[in-house]
């Protein structure tokens, strides 16, 4: 069992810049990979990142490629998701997940435990 939990998100103007975090509990995190989501109103819920879980390899959606970065810390159980040059597209409910496989699929049903979400939300 992996408990997830998600903060970070906020308002913010197109531009800008917010940092997510994910915070882990249970066991064997660090053989988890990690992924990121987010849900528009109206909309599915899309793959945003996801980051492997014993080499340095993620892998985005195309429309945040070079505005997000994905890392994680496994010493804290943690994974991030620094989001810049923000769009008011990207406004969406954020969930970090994590997939038992290890390798940071962008497909959301690999994907067993998910956190309660945060909401971020870009003005314009």
């Amino acid at each position: 069992q992996v408990q997830l939990v998600e903060s970070g998100g906020g308002l913010v103007q197109a531009g800008g810049s917010l940092r997510l975090s994910c915070a882990a509990s249970g066991r064997a995190f660090s053989s988890y990979a990690m992924g990121w989501f987010r849900q528009a109103p109206g909309k599915a819920r899309e793959f945003v990142a996801g980051i492997r879980s014993g080499v340095e390899y993620t892998n985005y959606a195309n429309s945040v490629q070079g505005r997000f970065t994905i890392s994680r810390d496994n010493a804290k159980n943690t994974v991030y998701l620094q989001m810049n040059s923000l769009k008011p597209d990207d406004t969406a409910v954020y969930y970090c997940a994590a997939e038992p496989y290890g390798l940071g699929s962008s497909l959301l049903q690999e994907y067993d435990y998910w956190g309660q979400g945060t909401q971020v939300t870009v003005s314009s």
